[in-house]
């Protein structure tokens, strides 16, 4: 078989702008904005005005517009929820593992431009890549069809909100929330505690003055929110009885 025939048979590779075209669901017309999603600042890429070029503005965008799309879902098939309830659904839709998940499943990291080795970032890249590629098609394609586009790779096949609100992302917010509208006092002190080999934070829980949880972890923050969880479970049955009451 000669080389042409093999040429003919062989599978052309797709180019850049196919490849975005697949992924957002229409031909970008401004393609450069899509190169600067893939295009992180360790490259140190800058314009002819000397202008940073990567993803991060974008990405701030695209925080912004993707909440904005979300909070219009949420509140137009939550008609009668109030702020509180619509703030807590958006935050568990928006939250960084969610949208790291969902920059995983576009495999966006492949098409990564970057100078540094790609196994030294942690999973937020994802999800920031993510951001940065809604941000680029609401500048290109305008809101509504980023709105679509939203609504195709993140409401559609992962939005589920019989499950949401059932769901406890933070067990701290979720404590801190019902200890306010109980009028507990409730107190965190979280404290250096270290281990054999290794710095570690111990967090403890006061509630109206009695401790009724401690922790540890690696740092302040899983600490409390460690604390946290332990302590949700000896209020949870509280929190739906009050909960069962109110329907």
């Amino acid at each position: 078989m000669g080389l042409i025939s093999l040429l003919k048979k062989s599978k052309p590779q797709r180019s850049f702008k196919q490849t975005i075209s697949e992924i957002i669901g229409y031909t970008p017309k401004k393609i450069y904005l899509f190169e600067r999603v893939f295009t992180h600042r360790s490259l140190e890429k800058v314009d002819d005005d000397g202008r940073k070029i990567n993803y991060e503005r974008l990405e701030f965008l695209g925080d912004a517009v993707l909440g904005t799309i979300i909070g219009n879902y949420l509140f137009t098939k939550m008609p009668v929820a109030d702020e509180g309830t619509l703030t807590q659904m958006r935050s568990k839709i928006v939250r960084r593992d969610f949208l790291n998940h969902v920059g995983k499943s576009l495999n966006l990291y492949p098409l990564l431009q970057s100078r540094t080795e790609k196994n030294q970032y942690s999973d937020d890249v994802h999800g920031n890549i993510f951001e940065a590629l809604v941000g680029a098609v609401f500048v290109d394609g305008g809101f509504l069809k980023c709105r679509s586009f939203v609504e195709r790779k993140v409401i559609q096949p992962y939005v589920d909100l019989d499950d949401l609100k059932s769901r406890v992302i933070s067990y701290k917010g979720t404590l801190v929330n019902w200890f306010q509208k109980q009028k507990m006092t409730y107190e965190y002190d979280v404290f250096e505690d270290s281990g054999a080999n290794k710095l570690m934070f111990k967090a403890k829980l006061f509630v109206d003055k009695t401790l009724v949880a401690s922790a540890r972890a690696t740092n302040k923050k899983k600490a409390a929110e460690k604390v946290s969880k332990r302590a949700y479970f000896k209020f949870a049955d509280q929190m739906q009885e009050k909960k069962h009451n109110q329907l």
